[in-house]
């Protein structure tokens, strides 16, 4: 028997057009190979979405594949992700699940303090399956804490646990700071431990704990998982292949494009030598049929930001037949300004603190622009822009839809009339 591991696919992160045929090409890449080599069934450990309520074009794309599997008699398992997650479970995941494409399989109630977990048995193999969803900012650490592990590890049968999070003595180095559940948290004498949320392939095996991994992204769900890509991070998932105990641990790769890394530093360097070297270098650089990732960090000794032509640079990297180009220059500053850097579990956490600060460095008058008020309605504007067209919205009713919006937040009502 065998079953496939997924997790982390993070299907509609990405906007750009070439970038999502990718990763929907990953994703179905992905199903038809668990078709090929006719898996027993398939657990996806989180973040099948970039989240709970994405771009429905997406959902049908993958829906469609979905079914394809399922017509096979392969049946899927997933959990929640910290980005498919939803508290009042009104995600596409309950709503897919409801329409038993797939099974949500982690189930459980407090009892006196405790969680006490409910194990989903395979029909087809008998396989147990039990573990903890995803919660928004990692508060799953607390239903670890407050695990019945007794109840789990006294359970007889081949026994996969699924989690969506990180376990502190598996992190990446670069994953230091992220918040994280200590190995013994976990109930011990399961046969797998299924991971999610670390976005690179990672397996250990302990006497206690059996067999625990991650598969890491299937393609990219940030731009720093390109940047990996880049490097030659492997993106796939695993097959495991089991009788009454796992017989093997498979690694499949799944195909992508090539990518070419330029990376510049700028310290000590005024903006005319920046712009002269960096025009440079990527004039020389090979990128014909890649993905170009150009990364610019450094503090520059003098001149602006903004003296850099960085359009001109993706023109180039296009002309000379790149396929995607992304600019990364977060790390990029200049002896006038330093940049705070800002650490958090998602790209809004990481807003919320940029916008807290910096607001002291903004001279306004209004004070309702000031302090922690002028944060927020920082983060509520850019959430209000940040909105898409809607099925079927004209795009002047969108333009008003958004207008409106915004001037009812910043409570600028007849200012555009």
């Amino acid at each position: 028997m065998k079953f496939a591991h997924i997790s982390d696919c993070h299907l509609g992160s990405n906007r750009d057009p070439f970038l999502k045929s990718l990763e929907m090409d990953a994703f179905n890449y992905t199903m038809d190979e668990c078709m090929k080599r006719k898996v027993d069934f398939i657990i996806i450990t989180g973040d099948l979405f970039h989240s709970n309520i994405p771009d429905l074009a997406v959902v049908n794309s993958a829906v469609k594949k979905m079914n394809e599997v399922v017509s096979q008699d392969i049946s899927i398992y997933v959990i929640y992700g910290s980005h498919d997650y939803s508290p009042n479970e009104t995600s596409i995941v309950d709503i897919l699940s409801s329409a038993n494409l797939f099974t949500k399989v982690v189930h459980g109630e407090i009892k006196d303090e405790k969680l006490k977990l409910d194990f989903f048995t395979d029909p087809k193999t008998g396989v147990k399956i039990a573990g903890i969803s995803a919660r928004r900012l990692g508060l799953e650490k607390k239903y670890f804490e407050m695990l019945d592990r007794e109840s789990l590890e006294k359970e007889p049968g081949f026994k996969i646990f699924a989690f969506h999070t990180g376990i502190t003595e598996l992190k990446p180095k670069h994953l230091t700071r992220m918040e994280s559940t200590p190995l013994s948290y976990l109930p011990k004498g399961f046969n797998y431990y299924a991971g999610g949320h670390i976005h690179q392939h990672t397996e250990q095996k302990t006497k206690e704990y059996g067999v625990i991994a991650y598969p890491g992204t299937i393609f990219a769900g940030y731009p720093r998982d390109l940047e990996d890509n880049a490097r030659g991070e492997k993106r796939g998932f695993l097959i495991i292949s089991f009788d009454s105990k796992i017989e093997n641990l498979e690694f499949v790769e799944i195909p992508g494009p090539e990518y070419t890394l330029i990376e510049y530093d700028a310290t000590g360097k005024n903006s005319t030598k920046v712009l002269e070297e960096l025009t440079k270098k990527v004039g020389e650089t090979s990128t014909e049929e890649k993905i170009v990732l150009l990364k610019v960090g450094g503090e520059m000794s003098g001149g602006n930001i903004s003296d850099i032509d960085f359009i001109k640079m993706r023109n180039i990297l296009l002309q000379k037949g790149a396929l995607y180009v992304n600019i990364n220059r977060h790390s990029l500053t200049t002896k006038e300004y330093e940049t705070v850097r800002a650490m958090g579990e998602d790209i809004g956490e990481v807003e919320r603190t940029l916008f807290r600060e910096n607001i002291g460095a903004v001279k306004v008058s209004v004070e309702s622009l000031k302090g922690e008020e002028g944060a927020k309605l920082a983060t509520g504007l850019l959430t209000v822009l940040r909105q898409n067209q809607k099925a079927g919205e004209t795009k002047k009713d969108y333009e008003n839809r958004i207008l409106k919006q915004a001037t009812d937040l910043l409570k600028l009502e007849g200012a555009f009339k």
